[in-house]
């Protein structure tokens, strides 16, 4: 049974290492809202939906933020 675990793990591994950067991005992203979840449940006590809701509105408010800082970058680049 072991074997047959190792292996699973194995081949899920090469799946993601080897895998599209679309997965590893979805990969990543998942493992930033339960690193999120887990740090804001910890350091608040905030309840687990609490905890959910910043781990998912967090980083849509910082992408929006990167976009605008990366549309006015751009336009003082051009000058």
């Amino acid at each position: 049974m072991m074997l047959k675990t190792n292996s699973m793990l194995n081949k899920l591994l090469e799946w993601l290492i080897g895998g599209s950067s679309i997965t590893l991005a979805i990969v990543y992203t998942i493992g930033h809202m339960l690193i999120a979840i887990v740090c804001v449940m910890t350091i608040t006590g905030a309840s687990l939906e609490l905890a959910t809701i910043d781990a998912i509105v967090e980083p849509i408010i910082n992408g929006i933020w990167f976009y605008v800082l990366h549309e006015t970058w751009k336009r003082f680049q051009t000058k």
